[in-house]
């Protein structure tokens, strides 16, 4: 008999005694879960759930939940996919997974679609589901994975130019199901009959593939339509053709070679949308510019830079922060653990922002509060200022787009943009990176570089700042009257030199530790940038990795 110390996805605690060959499937059967069990944790690592128990160890047991398990379910799903498309378009049918929209995965065929060809995609994958059929994994080193993509008959051209191209790759995981097979960086499924629920969509020029979203495990996320996002991603798509880099591969090979062109251009697009953004503001004469976006967007470097752009315009605005209308600290009422919520709402003395605001754009002399984070009191005497009639005020903060922060102020004086690093390069067409560990990177140097906060720290927090986002910030997105894709092309290289060492230090016993290495394991597929002293100063990764001259 071996002991098992395990956890269940609640984070309650249980001490079991099973034979030595015992499956973490049959261990799963042994108890009542509300959720499905996708994957788990060996001795804090993460493991495939179909592993095989042959000594005691502390075992965790993780549903759509966490993060780890999510992803398996979205590579499984996205595998399963793959495999229904090629069975009724053919095997020649290219499939690319672009980016989350609208509660689900936009993806692409390249192929000709018949208006029934979503309906009996689906049902094949139904049928797949019913079949049970393995995933199958086999871990291959770097050159045996290079000798097996070089003998297959079929394109295999991005695949192979990641593997040769990826410095600190040293090994891959070779994957099949039915007549697929992929590289992945998660451990998928055990089986096809783990893939559900799901379902697809037929929308503009693609196929949405909808699936439960970790808030809610058994339900399909209802479709939200998102035509602005769906814009800015096919914005997005544009830059990146003009750039040549579509994947890992194509920018790994950039860095070996004209990197700093690629850095210049990409800079310039940016400057090139903020510079359109600000004409729009000037044309239609808005006052109140509200800049909102969730963390780690580059709202500050933004704000900043549209500022001097509205000034190339002819116009001088007044920039403002949100935080400097937080409550007082003793005025705020703690959580049920005891812990103040700066993401929320309620922490913004609201009353005061729409009564300073509509005096401002009146004309008023106003005697603006600067919040001190030491003492947790806002500080009046500093700033007492008026504007002109002309003068535009620029407003960033996470609630900008909220209406309950700006109901009191005329809708006619707005201009809302949302900032998001919308996209991220994806590794190869069927693995993207997702925006959000594109976040969670930059979050992680600059905790590190301007807070002294460890990478295991910002990872604690990640879960509260992402519930955050969900109730306070992406609820509005669509009512902007523009995106900005604050994403970087280069950025993932450029971030990299910094990151990486600080996940390394994550020590194997933390909690974090587990989302570390999956974040360390999709990396591994990038290069470093050889010298980041080519990124302008006023580039927003600068506020970042540091040396910018737009933050204080």
């Amino acid at each position: 008999m071996i002991d098992l110390f395990l956890k269940d996805p609640d984070g309650q605690e249980h001490y079991l005694q099973v034979k030595e060959g015992t499956s973490v499937p049959e261990v799963i059967a042994m108890g009542n879960y509300p959720h499905a069990i996708l994957s788990c944790r060996i001795n804090n690592v993460n493991m495939r759930l179909d592993t095989v128990l042959t000594k005691s160890c502390h075992l965790d047991l993780l549903d759509l939940r966490d993060n780890y398990a999510n992803m398996s379910f979205q590579s499984s799903l996205i595998f399963l996919y793959m495999e229904a498309v090629h069975r009724v378009l053919g095997r020649e049918a290219h499939i690319t997974v672009l980016n989350s929209l609208s509660k689900g995965l936009y993806t692409t065929v390249r192929a000709t679609l018949n208006s029934d060809d979503t309906a009996r995609i689906e049902q094949v994958m139904h049928d797949l589901v019913r079949q049970d059929l393995p995933f199958q994994e086999e871990k291959l080193t770097k050159q045996e994975m290079m000798d097996h993509l070089k003998q297959l008959p079929h394109s295999t051209g991005r695949r192979l130019r990641l593997m040769q191209t990826s410095d600190s790759l040293e090994s891959a995981s070779l994957c099949r199901f039915a007549g697929c097979e992929d590289l992945f960086y998660v451990h998928l499924l055990p089986s096809s009959r783990y893939c559900e629920p799901f379902s697809l969509k037929r929308y503009r020029n693609g196929i949405l593939l909808q699936f439960p979203l970790q808030s809610d495990p058994d339900h399909i996320a209802p479709f939200v339509e998102q035509k602005l996002l769906y814009d800015a991603f096919a914005e997005e798509t544009h830059w990146e053709h003009l750039l040549s880099i579509d994947y890992a591969g194509d920018l790994n090979a950039c860095m070996k070679a004209d990197y700093q062109e690629v850095v210049m251009l990409s800079e310039a697009l940016h400057e090139k949308k903020i510079g359109e953004i600000a004409q729009r503001i000037a044309q239609q004469k808005k006052r109140m510019v509200l800049i909102a976006g969730p963390s780690s967007s580059g709202k500050t470097s933004f704000a900043r830079r549209l500022c001097i752009q509205l000034r190339v315009c002819g116009l001088h605005p007044l920039y403002l922060g949100t935080d400097d209308y937080f409550k007082n600290r003793d005025e705020l009422i703690p959580d049920e653990n005891g812990n103040l919520d700066f993401e929320s709402l309620d922490a913004v003395d609201t009353d005061l922002f729409t009564a300073q605001m509509n005096d401002l754009l009146a004309g008023k002399k106003v005697d603006l509060p600067t919040f001190d984070f030491i003492t947790g009191k806002k500080v009046y005497g500093r700033r007492i200022t008026s504007i002109e009639s002309s003068q535009p005020i620029v407003m960033e903060g996470i609630h900008g787009l909220n209406p309950a922060l700006t109901g009191g102020i005329a809708d006619d004086e707005k201009f809302r943009i949302y900032i998001s690093p919308l996209t991220s390069i994806s590794i190869d067409p069927h693995h993207r990176v997702p925006t959000t560990d594109a976040r969670m990177l930059r979050r992680i140097v600059r905790d590190a570089r301007t807070r002294n906060r460890s990478a295991a720290m910002t990872l604690h927090d990640w879960a509260s700042v992402r519930r955050g986002e969900e109730k306070w910030i992406f609820p509005y997105n669509d009512t902007a009257d523009a995106f900005f894709n604050s994403s970087l092309v280069y950025e993932i290289a450029a971030l990299k030199k910094y990151a990486d060492p600080l996940l390394k230090q994550i020590d194997p016993s933390s909690d974090q530790y587990p989302e570390a290495q999956r974040m360390i394991e999709f990396l591994k597929f990038f290069a470093v940038m050889p010298d980041d002293a080519c990124i302008a100063n006023n580039s927003i990764l600068r506020e970042f990795i540091g040396g910018s001259i737009l933050i204080d």
